[in-house]
Protein backbone atom coordinates (compact mmCIF):
# COMPACT_ATOMS: atom_id res chain seq x y z
CA UNK A 1 0.00 0.00 0.00
CA UNK A 2 2.82 2.62 0.76
CA UNK A 3 4.27 2.06 -2.51
CA UNK A 4 0.72 2.50 -4.13
CA UNK A 5 0.38 5.51 -2.68
CA UNK A 6 3.70 7.28 -3.09
CA UNK A 7 3.75 6.45 -6.53
CA UNK A 8 -0.24 7.90 -7.24
CA UNK A 9 -0.92 9.70 -4.03
CA UNK A 10 1.81 12.49 -5.51
CA UNK A 11 -0.28 14.51 -8.07
CA UNK A 12 -2.90 15.30 -5.15
CA UNK A 13 -0.56 15.59 -1.99
CA UNK A 14 -1.14 19.58 -1.10
CA UNK A 15 -4.82 18.87 -1.17
CA UNK A 16 -4.45 16.02 1.03
CA UNK A 17 -2.35 18.20 3.19
CA UNK A 18 -4.84 21.19 3.56
CA UNK A 19 -7.61 18.47 4.29
CA UNK A 20 -5.71 16.79 7.05
CA UNK A 21 -4.68 20.58 8.80
CA UNK A 22 -8.68 21.70 7.95
CA UNK A 23 -10.09 18.13 9.76
CA UNK A 24 -7.51 18.92 12.70
CA UNK A 25 -8.65 22.60 13.44
CA UNK A 26 -12.08 20.71 13.76
CA UNK A 27 -10.26 18.44 16.27
CA UNK A 28 -9.10 20.89 18.41
CA UNK A 29 -12.14 22.54 18.40
CA UNK A 30 -13.63 19.42 19.90
CA UNK A 31 -10.57 19.55 22.53
CA UNK A 32 -11.95 22.29 23.96
CA UNK A 33 -15.99 21.96 23.90
CA UNK A 34 -15.35 19.65 27.52
CA UNK A 35 -12.98 22.57 29.27
CA UNK A 36 -16.08 24.89 27.66
CA UNK A 37 -18.95 22.75 29.39
CA UNK A 38 -16.85 22.69 32.43
CA UNK A 39 -17.04 26.55 32.84
CA UNK A 40 -20.28 26.67 32.21
CA UNK A 41 -21.39 24.15 34.65
CA UNK A 42 -19.04 25.43 37.34
CA UNK A 43 -19.35 29.01 36.68
CA UNK A 44 -22.80 29.46 35.31
CA UNK A 45 -25.07 27.02 36.60
CA UNK A 46 -23.26 26.56 39.93
CA UNK A 47 -23.06 30.49 40.29
CA UNK A 48 -26.68 31.15 39.08
CA UNK A 49 -25.10 33.21 36.28
CA UNK A 50 -27.43 33.28 32.92
CA UNK A 51 -25.45 35.69 31.49
CA UNK A 52 -22.57 33.20 31.99
CA UNK A 53 -24.29 30.03 30.70
CA UNK A 54 -25.35 31.94 27.92
CA UNK A 55 -21.92 33.62 26.97
CA UNK A 56 -20.48 29.89 27.14
CA UNK A 57 -23.24 28.90 25.10
CA UNK A 58 -22.51 31.39 22.31
CA UNK A 59 -18.79 29.92 22.35
CA UNK A 60 -19.93 26.36 21.66
CA UNK A 61 -21.90 27.05 18.84
CA UNK A 62 -19.14 29.78 17.14
CA UNK A 63 -17.03 26.23 18.17
CA UNK A 64 -19.26 24.23 16.45
CA UNK A 65 -20.10 26.66 13.16
CA UNK A 66 -16.29 27.13 12.83
CA UNK A 67 -15.70 23.53 13.35
CA UNK A 68 -18.50 22.87 10.86
CA UNK A 69 -16.63 24.88 7.89
CA UNK A 70 -13.65 23.22 8.33
CA UNK A 71 -15.09 19.60 8.13
CA UNK A 72 -16.86 20.49 4.81
CA UNK A 73 -13.54 21.66 3.32
CA UNK A 74 -11.79 18.29 4.63
CA UNK A 75 -14.73 16.23 2.74
CA UNK A 76 -14.58 18.10 -0.23
CA UNK A 77 -10.53 17.88 -0.84
CA UNK A 78 -11.05 13.80 0.43
CA UNK A 79 -13.40 13.34 -1.86
CA UNK A 80 -11.28 15.21 -4.76
CA UNK A 81 -8.13 13.41 -3.34
CA UNK A 82 -9.72 9.54 -3.20
CA UNK A 83 -11.53 10.13 -6.52
CA UNK A 84 -8.50 11.44 -8.45
CA UNK A 85 -6.10 8.96 -6.92
CA UNK A 86 -8.85 6.15 -8.10
CA UNK A 87 -9.31 7.36 -11.59
CA UNK A 88 -5.57 7.22 -12.17
CA UNK A 89 -5.34 4.29 -10.68
CA UNK A 90 -7.88 2.53 -13.38
CA UNK A 91 -5.98 4.41 -15.83
CA UNK A 92 -2.65 2.79 -14.75
CA UNK A 93 -3.81 -0.65 -14.14
CA UNK A 94 -5.97 -0.91 -17.30
CA UNK A 95 -2.97 0.35 -19.25
CA UNK A 96 -1.06 -2.05 -17.55
CA UNK A 97 -3.37 -4.72 -18.89
CA UNK A 98 -2.80 -4.03 -21.77
CA UNK A 99 0.60 -4.24 -22.09
CA UNK A 100 0.81 -7.37 -20.63
CA UNK A 101 1.69 -10.52 -22.94
CA UNK A 102 -0.87 -13.24 -23.37
CA UNK A 103 0.88 -15.29 -20.98
CA UNK A 104 0.82 -12.84 -17.96
CA UNK A 105 -3.09 -12.63 -18.95
CA UNK A 106 -3.38 -16.36 -18.62
CA UNK A 107 -1.70 -16.46 -15.42
CA UNK A 108 -3.57 -13.19 -14.04
CA UNK A 109 -7.01 -14.84 -15.36
CA UNK A 110 -9.79 -12.01 -16.99
CA UNK A 111 -11.94 -12.31 -14.11
CA UNK A 112 -9.24 -11.44 -11.51
CA UNK A 113 -8.40 -8.31 -13.64
CA UNK A 114 -11.79 -7.42 -13.38
CA UNK A 115 -12.19 -7.06 -10.11
CA UNK A 116 -8.98 -5.68 -9.53
CA UNK A 117 -10.09 -2.68 -11.80
CA UNK A 118 -13.43 -2.30 -9.69
CA UNK A 119 -13.98 -3.59 -6.44
CA UNK A 120 -9.83 -3.65 -5.35
CA UNK A 121 -9.73 -0.02 -6.36
CA UNK A 122 -13.02 0.86 -4.85
CA UNK A 123 -11.38 -0.27 -1.03
CA UNK A 124 -8.52 2.01 -2.29
CA UNK A 125 -10.52 4.75 -2.57
CA UNK A 126 -12.74 4.17 0.58
CA UNK A 127 -9.25 3.78 2.48
CA UNK A 128 -7.78 7.35 1.34
CA UNK A 129 -11.26 9.16 1.91
CA UNK A 130 -11.13 7.95 5.14
CA UNK A 131 -7.16 8.26 6.03
CA UNK A 132 -7.89 12.31 5.38
CA UNK A 133 -11.15 12.29 6.85
CA UNK A 134 -10.74 10.94 9.81
CA UNK A 135 -7.13 9.19 10.14
CA UNK A 136 -6.30 12.22 11.87
CA UNK A 137 -9.24 12.60 13.58
CA UNK A 138 -9.93 9.77 15.71
CA UNK A 139 -6.15 9.21 16.98
CA UNK A 140 -5.69 12.93 17.75
CA UNK A 141 -8.47 13.35 19.35
CA UNK A 142 -7.71 10.07 21.51
CA UNK A 143 -4.49 11.53 22.61
CA UNK A 144 -5.63 14.77 22.90
CA UNK A 145 -8.45 13.88 25.30
CA UNK A 146 -6.25 11.60 27.38
CA UNK A 147 -3.89 14.22 27.79
CA UNK A 148 -6.35 16.83 28.78
CA UNK A 149 -8.13 14.66 31.10
CA UNK A 150 -4.66 13.84 32.90
CA UNK A 151 -4.16 17.59 33.58
CA UNK A 152 -7.39 17.52 35.08
CA UNK A 153 -7.12 15.25 37.67
CA UNK A 154 -4.00 12.52 37.48
CA UNK A 155 -5.37 10.14 39.82
CA UNK A 156 -8.59 9.47 37.57
CA UNK A 157 -6.24 9.31 34.53
CA UNK A 158 -5.09 6.24 35.76
CA UNK A 159 -8.76 4.56 34.63
CA UNK A 160 -7.83 5.44 31.11
CA UNK A 161 -3.98 3.91 31.65
CA UNK A 162 -6.36 0.63 32.45
CA UNK A 163 -8.91 0.65 29.92
CA UNK A 164 -6.74 1.92 27.02
CA UNK A 165 -4.59 -1.19 26.56
CA UNK A 166 -7.65 -3.29 27.24
CA UNK A 167 -9.12 -2.08 24.25
CA UNK A 168 -5.99 -2.04 22.32
CA UNK A 169 -5.71 -6.24 22.99
CA UNK A 170 -9.56 -6.82 21.49
CA UNK A 171 -8.06 -4.63 18.60
CA UNK A 172 -5.63 -7.21 18.37
CA UNK A 173 -7.19 -10.06 18.62
CA UNK A 174 -9.70 -9.32 15.90
CA UNK A 175 -7.28 -7.57 13.46
CA UNK A 176 -4.92 -10.62 13.64
CA UNK A 177 -7.60 -12.81 12.80
CA UNK A 178 -9.77 -10.59 10.21
CA UNK A 179 -6.07 -9.52 8.00
CA UNK A 180 -6.06 -13.25 6.11
CA UNK A 181 -9.59 -13.51 5.13
CA UNK A 182 -10.07 -10.04 3.38
CA UNK A 183 -7.54 -11.21 0.97
CA UNK A 184 -9.24 -14.70 0.53
CA UNK A 185 -12.65 -12.82 0.33
CA UNK A 186 -11.24 -10.70 -2.38
CA UNK A 187 -10.07 -14.06 -4.45
CA UNK A 188 -13.52 -15.66 -3.84
CA UNK A 189 -14.95 -12.70 -5.26
CA UNK A 190 -12.49 -13.62 -8.15
CA UNK A 191 -13.83 -16.90 -8.68
CA UNK A 192 -17.48 -15.43 -8.23
CA UNK A 193 -16.86 -13.01 -10.94
CA UNK A 194 -15.47 -15.80 -13.41
CA UNK A 195 -18.45 -18.00 -12.87
CA UNK A 196 -20.80 -15.09 -13.32
CA UNK A 197 -18.72 -14.26 -17.04
CA UNK A 198 -18.98 -17.91 -18.12
CA UNK A 199 -22.75 -18.51 -17.44
CA UNK A 200 -23.36 -14.55 -19.17
CA UNK A 201 -21.41 -15.46 -21.69
CA UNK A 202 -22.18 -19.25 -22.24
CA UNK A 203 -26.11 -18.56 -21.90
CA UNK A 204 -27.48 -20.04 -24.49
CA UNK A 205 -25.15 -23.38 -24.50
CA UNK A 206 -26.02 -24.03 -21.00
CA UNK A 207 -29.81 -23.88 -21.53
CA UNK A 208 -29.48 -25.42 -25.26
CA UNK A 209 -28.08 -28.62 -22.88
CA UNK A 210 -30.09 -28.25 -20.05
CA UNK A 211 -27.25 -27.16 -17.41
CA UNK A 212 -29.03 -24.52 -15.25
CA UNK A 213 -29.47 -26.35 -13.00
CA UNK A 214 -25.56 -27.64 -12.68
CA UNK A 215 -24.20 -24.23 -12.88
CA UNK A 216 -26.91 -22.66 -10.57
CA UNK A 217 -25.38 -25.19 -8.45
CA UNK A 218 -21.91 -24.23 -9.01
CA UNK A 219 -22.25 -20.40 -8.94
CA UNK A 220 -23.98 -21.17 -5.29
CA UNK A 221 -21.06 -23.04 -4.08
CA UNK A 222 -18.94 -20.57 -5.04
CA UNK A 223 -21.47 -17.51 -3.46
CA UNK A 224 -21.48 -19.61 -0.76
CA UNK A 225 -17.63 -18.95 -0.05
CA UNK A 226 -17.52 -15.84 -0.40
CA UNK A 227 -21.08 -15.23 1.77
CA UNK A 228 -19.06 -17.50 4.65
CA UNK A 229 -15.70 -15.38 4.39
CA UNK A 230 -18.00 -12.24 4.57
CA UNK A 231 -19.56 -13.95 7.60
CA UNK A 232 -16.79 -14.80 9.71
CA UNK A 233 -14.55 -10.95 9.41
CA UNK A 234 -18.87 -9.40 10.43
CA UNK A 235 -18.63 -11.73 13.09
CA UNK A 236 -15.04 -10.82 13.90
CA UNK A 237 -16.05 -6.92 13.59
CA UNK A 238 -18.84 -7.37 15.40
CA UNK A 239 -17.63 -8.62 18.30
CA UNK A 240 -15.34 -5.65 18.12
CA UNK A 241 -17.75 -2.87 19.02
CA UNK A 242 -19.50 -4.40 21.83
CA UNK A 243 -16.08 -5.54 23.77
CA UNK A 244 -14.82 -2.16 23.50
CA UNK A 245 -18.21 -0.48 24.29
CA UNK A 246 -18.15 -2.49 27.21
CA UNK A 247 -14.76 -1.52 28.00
CA UNK A 248 -15.97 2.29 27.68
CA UNK A 249 -19.26 2.59 29.59
CA UNK A 250 -17.34 0.18 32.91
CA UNK A 251 -14.47 3.09 32.59
CA UNK A 252 -16.93 5.93 32.57
CA UNK A 253 -18.83 4.01 35.68
CA UNK A 254 -15.13 3.76 37.67
CA UNK A 255 -15.11 7.62 36.28
CA UNK A 256 -18.40 8.67 38.00
CA UNK A 257 -17.79 6.20 41.62
CA UNK A 258 -14.31 8.12 42.00
CA UNK A 259 -15.16 11.31 40.88
CA UNK A 260 -18.22 12.01 42.88
CA UNK A 261 -16.19 10.57 45.91
CA UNK A 262 -13.29 13.43 45.11
CA UNK A 263 -16.20 15.87 44.29
CA UNK A 264 -17.94 15.38 47.83
CA UNK A 265 -14.23 15.50 49.40
CA UNK A 266 -13.72 19.02 47.72
CA UNK A 267 -11.35 17.93 45.55
CA UNK A 268 -12.93 18.51 42.47
CA UNK A 269 -15.39 20.52 40.91
CA UNK A 270 -18.98 19.15 39.42
CA UNK A 271 -17.96 20.12 36.16
CA UNK A 272 -14.34 19.07 36.01
CA UNK A 273 -16.18 15.63 36.55
CA UNK A 274 -18.65 15.78 33.52
CA UNK A 275 -15.55 17.32 31.49
CA UNK A 276 -13.56 14.08 32.28
CA UNK A 277 -16.32 11.82 31.59
CA UNK A 278 -16.56 14.13 28.47
CA UNK A 279 -12.89 13.34 27.61
CA UNK A 280 -13.20 9.36 28.49
CA UNK A 281 -16.00 9.46 26.46
CA UNK A 282 -13.97 10.77 23.36
CA UNK A 283 -10.72 8.71 24.07
CA UNK A 284 -12.44 5.20 24.07
CA UNK A 285 -15.21 6.30 20.96
CA UNK A 286 -11.50 7.49 19.10
CA UNK A 287 -10.39 3.87 19.78
CA UNK A 288 -13.12 2.16 18.79
CA UNK A 289 -13.28 4.34 15.54
CA UNK A 290 -9.68 3.61 15.21
CA UNK A 291 -10.50 0.15 15.24
CA UNK A 292 -13.08 0.65 12.43
CA UNK A 293 -10.78 2.52 10.42
CA UNK A 294 -7.82 -0.60 10.89
CA UNK A 295 -10.46 -2.83 9.38
CA UNK A 296 -10.97 -0.74 6.38
CA UNK A 297 -7.20 0.12 5.86
CA UNK A 298 -6.84 -3.26 6.28
CA UNK A 299 -9.04 -3.81 2.96
CA UNK A 300 -7.83 -0.51 1.68
CA UNK A 301 -3.90 -2.55 1.95
CA UNK A 302 -4.78 -6.32 1.04
CA UNK A 303 -6.79 -4.66 -2.65
CA UNK A 304 -3.88 -2.41 -2.76
CA UNK A 305 -1.43 -5.19 -2.97
CA UNK A 306 -3.27 -6.70 -5.35
CA UNK A 307 -3.61 -4.11 -7.56
CA UNK A 308 0.28 -3.44 -7.35
CA UNK A 309 0.80 -6.87 -7.96
CA UNK A 310 -0.41 -6.06 -12.02
CA UNK A 311 1.44 -3.27 -11.77
CA UNK A 312 4.77 -4.62 -10.78
CA UNK A 313 4.44 -7.27 -13.53
CA UNK A 314 7.54 -7.38 -16.72
CA UNK A 315 6.11 -8.35 -19.79
CA UNK A 316 7.61 -11.19 -21.20
CA UNK A 317 7.37 -9.98 -24.42
CA UNK A 318 8.96 -6.42 -24.18
CA UNK A 319 8.84 -3.84 -26.76
CA UNK A 320 11.99 -3.22 -29.11
CA UNK A 321 13.43 -0.03 -28.33
CA UNK A 322 14.18 1.15 -31.30
CA UNK A 323 12.68 -1.16 -34.07
CA UNK A 324 14.42 -2.58 -37.09
CA UNK A 325 14.76 -0.61 -40.30
CA UNK A 326 11.84 0.47 -42.10
CA UNK A 327 10.52 -2.45 -44.44
CA UNK A 328 8.92 -2.14 -48.23
CA UNK A 329 7.56 -4.52 -50.46
CA UNK A 330 10.28 -4.19 -53.41
CA UNK A 331 12.83 -4.28 -50.46
CA UNK A 332 11.77 -7.17 -48.91
CA UNK A 333 11.17 -9.08 -52.08
CA UNK A 334 14.65 -9.93 -52.42
CA UNK A 335 14.27 -12.06 -48.67
CA UNK A 336 11.54 -14.42 -47.18
CA UNK A 337 8.44 -12.82 -45.91
CA UNK A 338 8.34 -15.16 -42.91
CA UNK A 339 10.72 -17.57 -41.68
CA UNK A 340 10.62 -20.14 -38.82
CA UNK A 341 14.05 -21.43 -37.15
CA UNK A 342 13.60 -24.35 -34.98
CA UNK A 343 10.88 -22.81 -33.36
CA UNK A 344 9.35 -24.51 -30.15
CA UNK A 345 7.27 -23.05 -27.70
CA UNK A 346 5.79 -24.50 -24.44
CA UNK A 347 2.57 -22.53 -22.31
CA UNK A 348 4.06 -21.55 -18.20
CA UNK A 349 3.24 -24.51 -16.44
CA UNK A 350 3.17 -27.38 -19.00
CA UNK A 351 4.98 -30.19 -19.17
CA UNK A 352 5.00 -30.96 -22.91
CA UNK A 353 6.11 -27.84 -25.86
CA UNK A 354 2.60 -26.87 -28.02
CA UNK A 355 4.82 -26.30 -30.67
CA UNK A 356 8.08 -28.10 -31.35
CA UNK A 357 11.38 -27.81 -33.50
CA UNK A 358 9.19 -26.10 -36.26
CA UNK A 359 11.15 -24.97 -39.03
CA UNK A 360 9.65 -22.86 -42.69
CA UNK A 361 10.50 -20.61 -45.25
CA UNK A 362 7.80 -18.70 -47.23
CA UNK A 363 8.37 -16.47 -50.11
CA UNK A 364 7.00 -12.92 -50.22
CA UNK A 365 3.55 -12.55 -51.73
CA UNK A 366 3.35 -16.89 -51.34
CA UNK A 367 0.74 -18.71 -49.14
CA UNK A 368 1.71 -20.83 -46.50
CA UNK A 369 -1.50 -23.32 -45.38
CA UNK A 370 -1.47 -25.01 -41.61
CA UNK A 371 -3.19 -27.44 -40.98
CA UNK A 372 -3.88 -30.54 -38.18
CA UNK A 373 -5.96 -32.18 -35.85
CA UNK A 374 -7.19 -30.47 -32.16
CA UNK A 375 -4.77 -29.25 -30.17
CA UNK A 376 -1.88 -29.65 -32.70
CA UNK A 377 -0.43 -25.99 -32.21
CA UNK A 378 -1.92 -24.12 -35.16
CA UNK A 379 -3.86 -20.77 -33.10
CA UNK A 380 -0.22 -21.21 -30.93
CA UNK A 381 1.60 -20.32 -34.42
CA UNK A 382 -0.77 -17.66 -34.70
CA UNK A 383 0.43 -16.06 -31.42
CA UNK A 384 3.69 -16.71 -31.94
CA UNK A 385 3.19 -14.79 -35.62
CA UNK A 386 1.86 -11.97 -33.99
CA UNK A 387 3.87 -11.97 -30.77
CA UNK A 388 1.27 -12.53 -28.16
CA UNK A 389 4.31 -14.72 -26.74
CA UNK A 390 7.63 -15.25 -27.66
CA UNK A 391 9.40 -18.50 -28.34
CA UNK A 392 10.88 -20.80 -25.95
CA UNK A 393 13.82 -21.93 -28.74
CA UNK A 394 14.24 -20.43 -31.83
CA UNK A 395 14.00 -17.17 -34.19
CA UNK A 396 10.95 -16.07 -36.01
CA UNK A 397 11.80 -13.83 -38.53
CA UNK A 398 9.88 -11.34 -40.72
CA UNK A 399 11.38 -9.81 -44.31
CA UNK A 400 14.66 -10.59 -42.72
CA UNK A 401 14.60 -9.42 -39.27
CA UNK A 402 14.16 -11.22 -35.75
CA UNK A 403 10.13 -10.59 -34.44
CA UNK A 404 12.09 -9.35 -31.70
CA UNK A 405 13.94 -6.23 -33.29
CA UNK A 406 10.74 -4.98 -34.48
CA UNK A 407 8.87 -2.23 -31.79
CA UNK A 408 5.48 -3.77 -31.06
CA UNK A 409 3.82 -0.96 -33.36
CA UNK A 410 5.84 -1.56 -35.94
CA UNK A 411 5.28 -5.09 -35.99
CA UNK A 412 0.96 -4.64 -35.79
CA UNK A 413 1.38 -1.85 -39.20
CA UNK A 414 3.48 -4.98 -41.09
CA UNK A 415 1.17 -8.08 -39.62
CA UNK A 416 -1.99 -8.23 -39.18
CA UNK A 417 -4.08 -11.19 -37.85
CA UNK A 418 -8.14 -12.25 -38.19
CA UNK A 419 -8.26 -14.35 -34.75
CA UNK A 420 -10.62 -17.94 -34.00
CA UNK A 421 -13.01 -16.09 -31.62
CA UNK A 422 -13.96 -12.63 -33.84
CA UNK A 423 -13.93 -9.74 -31.88
CA UNK A 424 -15.85 -6.46 -32.72
CA UNK A 425 -16.48 -3.86 -30.26
CA UNK A 426 -19.33 -1.32 -29.55
CA UNK A 427 -19.21 1.52 -31.98
CA UNK A 428 -19.84 1.30 -35.78
CA UNK A 429 -18.75 -0.72 -38.99
CA UNK A 430 -16.32 2.25 -39.74
CA UNK A 431 -14.99 2.52 -35.97
CA UNK A 432 -14.24 -0.96 -36.30
CA UNK A 433 -12.44 -0.53 -39.79
CA UNK A 434 -10.24 1.77 -38.33
CA UNK A 435 -8.25 -0.38 -35.81
CA UNK A 436 -5.41 -0.71 -37.71
CA UNK A 437 -5.43 2.12 -39.97
CA UNK A 438 -7.20 5.47 -38.28
CA UNK A 439 -6.48 7.67 -41.33
CA UNK A 440 -7.75 5.20 -43.86
CA UNK A 441 -10.25 6.39 -46.39
CA UNK A 442 -13.47 5.55 -46.85
CA UNK A 443 -11.92 3.65 -50.48
CA UNK A 444 -9.54 1.96 -48.08
CA UNK A 445 -12.50 0.91 -46.08
CA UNK A 446 -15.10 -0.08 -48.95
CA UNK A 447 -11.80 -2.32 -50.87
CA UNK A 448 -10.98 -4.29 -47.53
CA UNK A 449 -14.98 -4.92 -47.61
CA UNK A 450 -15.05 -5.67 -51.15
CA UNK A 451 -11.62 -8.36 -50.68
CA UNK A 452 -13.53 -9.78 -47.09
CA UNK A 453 -17.11 -10.14 -49.12
CA UNK A 454 -18.37 -7.81 -46.97
CA UNK A 455 -19.35 -5.18 -49.12
CA UNK A 456 -22.66 -6.56 -50.06
CA UNK A 457 -24.42 -6.27 -46.82
CA UNK A 458 -23.08 -3.46 -45.19
CA UNK A 459 -24.45 -1.47 -48.14
CA UNK A 460 -27.80 -3.19 -47.61
CA UNK A 461 -27.74 -1.58 -44.30
CA UNK A 462 -29.33 1.84 -43.82
CA UNK A 463 -26.06 3.61 -42.42
CA UNK A 464 -23.67 1.69 -44.73
CA UNK A 465 -20.53 2.26 -43.06
CA UNK A 466 -21.97 4.07 -39.80
CA UNK A 467 -23.81 1.36 -39.36
CA UNK A 468 -24.18 0.75 -35.54
CA UNK A 469 -22.18 -2.26 -33.77
CA UNK A 470 -23.48 -3.78 -30.72
CA UNK A 471 -20.99 -4.99 -28.05
CA UNK A 472 -19.46 -7.84 -29.28
CA UNK A 473 -20.56 -7.40 -32.82
CA UNK A 474 -24.36 -9.28 -31.80
CA UNK A 475 -26.62 -7.91 -34.43
CA UNK A 476 -24.35 -9.52 -36.93
CA UNK A 477 -24.28 -12.95 -37.39
CA UNK A 478 -21.56 -15.23 -37.39
CA UNK A 479 -20.34 -15.08 -40.84
CA UNK A 480 -20.79 -11.12 -40.83
CA UNK A 481 -18.58 -10.68 -38.44
CA UNK A 482 -16.04 -13.05 -39.41
CA UNK A 483 -15.62 -10.96 -42.52
CA UNK A 484 -16.11 -7.43 -40.66
CA UNK A 485 -12.86 -8.83 -39.28
CA UNK A 486 -11.12 -9.86 -41.45
CA UNK A 487 -11.53 -6.68 -43.43
CA UNK A 488 -10.36 -4.96 -40.69
CA UNK A 489 -7.30 -6.69 -41.21
CA UNK A 490 -6.85 -5.91 -44.61
CA UNK A 491 -7.02 -2.15 -43.89
CA UNK A 492 -3.73 -0.50 -44.04
CA UNK A 493 -2.24 -2.53 -46.56
CA UNK A 494 -0.30 -5.42 -44.00
CA UNK A 495 2.84 -7.51 -45.32
CA UNK A 496 2.01 -10.51 -43.79
CA UNK A 497 -1.75 -11.63 -43.25
CA UNK A 498 -2.83 -14.51 -40.43
CA UNK A 499 -5.76 -15.67 -41.05
CA UNK A 500 -6.82 -18.20 -37.32
CA UNK A 501 -9.85 -20.68 -38.79
CA UNK A 502 -11.27 -16.80 -40.61
CA UNK A 503 -13.51 -18.73 -42.83
CA UNK A 504 -14.62 -21.09 -40.37
CA UNK A 505 -18.57 -19.45 -40.20
CA UNK A 506 -18.37 -18.83 -44.06
CA UNK A 507 -20.12 -21.38 -46.90
CA UNK A 508 -17.98 -23.04 -49.26
CA UNK A 509 -18.75 -20.48 -52.03
CA UNK A 510 -18.14 -17.06 -49.83
CA UNK A 511 -14.52 -19.08 -48.68
CA UNK A 512 -13.98 -19.60 -52.47
CA UNK A 513 -13.94 -15.75 -53.12
CA UNK A 514 -12.31 -14.58 -50.14
CA UNK A 515 -9.32 -17.33 -51.22
CA UNK A 516 -9.25 -15.49 -54.72
CA UNK A 517 -9.44 -12.00 -53.74
CA UNK A 518 -6.50 -12.59 -51.36
CA UNK A 519 -4.81 -14.59 -54.02
CA UNK A 520 -4.97 -11.20 -56.08
CA UNK A 521 -2.96 -9.81 -53.55
CA UNK A 522 0.86 -10.19 -54.33
CA UNK A 523 2.23 -7.85 -51.88
CA UNK A 524 0.65 -9.69 -49.01
CA UNK A 525 2.24 -12.85 -47.71
CA UNK A 526 -0.54 -15.12 -45.80
CA UNK A 527 -0.71 -17.80 -43.81
CA UNK A 528 -4.51 -19.54 -43.38
CA UNK A 529 -4.60 -21.86 -40.38
CA UNK A 530 -8.13 -24.46 -41.09
CA UNK A 531 -9.74 -27.32 -40.48
CA UNK A 532 -10.66 -27.78 -43.95
CA UNK A 533 -8.74 -28.99 -47.33
CA UNK A 534 -10.13 -27.23 -49.40
CA UNK A 535 -9.35 -23.75 -47.86
CA UNK A 536 -5.52 -24.60 -47.94
CA UNK A 537 -4.87 -26.98 -50.59
CA UNK A 538 -4.23 -24.05 -53.39
CA UNK A 539 -1.40 -22.79 -51.05
CA UNK A 540 2.28 -22.47 -51.88
CA UNK A 541 2.96 -24.12 -49.19
CA UNK A 542 1.14 -26.48 -46.27
CA UNK A 543 2.28 -26.96 -42.98
CA UNK A 544 1.10 -30.18 -41.27
CA UNK A 545 1.01 -30.31 -37.20
CA UNK A 546 0.69 -33.44 -35.09
CA UNK A 547 0.96 -32.53 -31.24
CA UNK A 548 2.80 -29.13 -32.13
CA UNK A 549 5.37 -31.16 -34.67
CA UNK A 550 5.86 -30.69 -38.12
CA UNK A 551 4.19 -34.08 -39.50
CA UNK A 552 4.41 -32.88 -43.09
CA UNK A 553 5.66 -29.89 -45.10
CA UNK A 554 5.44 -29.54 -48.80
CA UNK A 555 2.16 -28.43 -51.68
CA UNK A 556 -1.14 -30.49 -51.51
CA UNK A 557 0.34 -32.86 -54.31
CA UNK A 558 3.57 -33.82 -52.11
CA UNK A 559 1.67 -33.52 -49.32
CA UNK A 560 -0.60 -36.48 -50.62
CA UNK A 561 2.46 -38.44 -51.52
CA UNK A 562 4.45 -37.84 -48.76
CA UNK A 563 2.38 -37.86 -45.53
CA UNK A 564 -0.09 -39.82 -44.25
CA UNK A 565 -1.61 -37.70 -41.83
CA UNK A 566 -2.28 -35.50 -44.28
CA UNK A 567 -3.64 -38.07 -46.98
CA UNK A 568 -5.71 -38.69 -44.24
CA UNK A 569 -7.35 -35.91 -43.95
CA UNK A 570 -8.14 -34.86 -47.41
CA UNK A 571 -9.28 -38.35 -47.86
CA UNK A 572 -11.65 -37.51 -44.93
CA UNK A 573 -13.37 -34.41 -46.47
CA UNK A 574 -12.77 -34.60 -50.01
CA UNK A 575 -14.09 -37.29 -52.79
CA UNK A 576 -11.83 -39.24 -54.85
CA UNK A 577 -11.73 -37.20 -57.81
CA UNK A 578 -11.56 -33.87 -56.29
CA UNK A 579 -7.73 -35.46 -54.18
CA UNK A 580 -6.70 -35.77 -56.91
CA UNK A 581 -7.75 -32.63 -59.23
Amino acid sequence: MGELLKRYLGPYRTRAAVGVAAKSVEVVFDLFTPLVVARMIDVGVAGRDVNAVLRYGALLMALALVGYGFTLICQKLASTVSQGMGTDLREALFTKVNELSAAELDQLGTASLVTRVTSDINQVQVAVALAIRQGVRWPFLALGSMVAAMLIDLRLGLIFVVCTPAIGAVFWVVMSRSVPLFKQIQGSLDALTRVTSENLSGARVIRAFGREETEEERFASYAEAQTQGSITVGLLSAFLNPSTFLILNLGVVAILWSGALRVDAGGLTQGQVVAFVNYMTQTLLAIVYVANLVVTFTRGAASGGRIMEVLRVEPQVQDAAEGAPSITFEEASSVPALTLDHVSFAYPGASEDALHDVSLSLSQGSRLGVIGGTGSGKSTLASLLVRLYDPREGTISLMGHDLRTYSLRQLHHLVAIVPQKTSLITGTIRSNLLWRDEHATDEELWNALERAQAAAFVREKPLGLDEPVEAGGKNFSGGQRQRLTIARALVGEPLLLVLDDAASALDMATDAKLRSALAGMPEVSTVTISQRVTSIMGCDLILVLYHGKVAGLGTHKELLRTCELYREIAHSQLMGEEVAA
